[in-house]
């Protein structure tokens, strides 16, 4: 018997595996795999550079910014081959970065990333994540969303929520609607809804116990089963929010049967308008990353066709030139543009700008309504983080790049010399935008947040 593992998970597993469970005890292990995805929301900037070799970024020959890429930056030369954009990577730590900061990139354990990509989210749809927190998932769906569309991700656990939502702002999210409710509650409110969601289900953890000591501690048969009937509730839910002929993607980072193809099975039963497409298992000893199930599930009925995009009403739009004169170009509100569809809400000070495809938010605990645009204080508008990281840099009236030592210094909260017109000033870390910046009289004065503000 293995002096690490629960004697029951053991019993089990070898009987499962057979002549296959000394190789998946031995991956247990071994060292774990480490992985991120490239965030294709945000795109580094051509910049002409005001003086040439004062950015080691920069090219003195075309003036372009040319950069340290991430991939150069941390070696990522083995990709992940279930997830576009992913990478694994070794001893770096690319969690203490500027491009961290700026949402280039979003750390992910690699299994955690099949998921996401069997969904296979396209830009205009409306999409839910059940069970979003931290992020990993919401962010990978939004990504190949493009902007385009609804994503709501939900997350039941306020704390958890909370990170979710920081994680939304931080990889420049636009589309995305944050809630902290139960699938019971839900379920009413989005009848038929949604064309796509995801339900990544609590589960008892296994395919954890490699990274996770704590998630063996906990583990239990008794949890295995009380997990089981948690997912069927969770799954009922959401068969209940999809329109005929989508499709749900269920996913667990266990190896128990009985929360993986004994559950759907079961649900097929109780759902005979859904059939399985595909289920599948990644496992420890077969592949590099850690234990990970899913299954897609399709909804009898036709395909939807998805709308193009509405323009925002003529009202808001006007309301928010002027909130925005002087800080982002006309080019922002015109087709395509990051500020071309939605409709503005206001939760106190703040102005976000919700989704067009998104019903009326009142009665829902809503944590992030859309991207945050900004606030008035005192009759005057100050631009939001969260707008600072869902721009380009072309989009800006003014900008500011950083070098990577610069940039560390902006996170820390530090101020910088910058000449320029008076203003408010998107700054960028090598043509990433990473935050706001105010200039007057030759200084950037800081508007990183405070709560974000660290050591790199």
């Amino acid at each position: 018997m293995s002096d690490f593992l629960p004697a029951e998970f053991e019993n089990r597993m070898r009987k499962e595996l057979g002549d296959e469970y000394e190789a998946f005890e031995e991956a247990l292990r071994s060292e774990r795999y480490r992985g991120l995805r490239i965030n294709p929301l945000k795109k580094r900037a051509e910049l002409t550079i005001r003086e040439p070799g004062e950015n080691p970024g920069a090219s003195e020959e075309t003036g372009s910014l040319v950069g340290t890429s991430p991939e150069a930056l941390f070696n990522l030369t083995e990709k992940i081959d279930w997830a576009d954009g992913g990478y694994y990577y070794g001893d770096e730590t690319p969690g203490k970065h500027p491009y961290h900061e700026a949402g280039v990139y979003y750390i992910q354990e690699p299994s955690a990333m099949l998921p996401a990509s069997l969904l296979g989210a396209k830009p205009g749809e409306k999409i839910l994540d059940l069970c979003a927190a931290p992020g990993g998932k919401s962010t990978q769906i939004a990504a190949m969303m493009a902007g385009e569309g609804l994503l709501v991700s939900n997350e039941i656990n306020s704390k958890r929520a909370a990170i979710l939502s920081e994680n939304i702002e931080r990889m420049g999210i636009r589309n995305a609607v944050v809630t902290s409710e139960s699938p019971d509650s839900l379920a009413p409110r989005f009848e038929g809804f949604f064309d796509r969601i995801m339900v990544d289900a609590p589960c008892s953890g296994e395919g954890m116990f490699r990274k996770n000591d704590e998630a063996i501690k906990q583990w239990s048969p008794e949890n295995v089963s009380a997990c089981a009937e948690r997912q069927a509730g969770i799954l009922d839910c959401a068969a209940r929010m999809l329109r005929s002929g989508g499709k749900i993607v269920y996913s667990t980072c266990t190896f128990a049967r009985e929360e993986n193809e004994e559950s759907i099975e079961k649900f097929l039963k109780r759902h005979p308008d859904f059939t399985c497409l595909k289920m599948h298992r990644l496992w420890p000893h077969k592949i590099k990353g850690e234990g990970h199930f899913a299954a897609e599930l399709i909804k009898a009925g036709p395909e939807a066709v998805i709308a193009s995009a509405q323009p925002m009403a003529a009202a808001d739009k006007k309301k928010l030139k002027e909130y925005l004169k002087d800080i982002v170009k006309d080019d922002c509100f015109e087709e395509e543009g990051p500020l071309y569809s939605g409709s503005l809400v206001t939760f106190g000070d703040n102005i976000y700008l919700c989704p067009a495809a998104m019903p009326s938010i009142k009665g829902l605990k809503v944590l992030r309504p859309g991207l945050c645009l900004g606030s008035l204080k005192k009759d005057r508008f100050e631009p939001a983080h969260s707008l600072a990281l869902a721009l380009q840099a072309d989009m800006a009236e003014r900008s500011v790049n950083l070098n990577l030592k610069d940039s560390a210094d902006y996170i820390k909260g530090l101020t910088k010399n910058a000449e320029g017109e008076k203003g408010w000033c998107l700054v960028l870390t090598e043509g990433y935008s990473l935050g706001w910046g105010k200039i007057a009289g030759g200084i950037l004065k800081n508007h990183y947040p405070k709560g974000l503000r660290k050591d790199l």
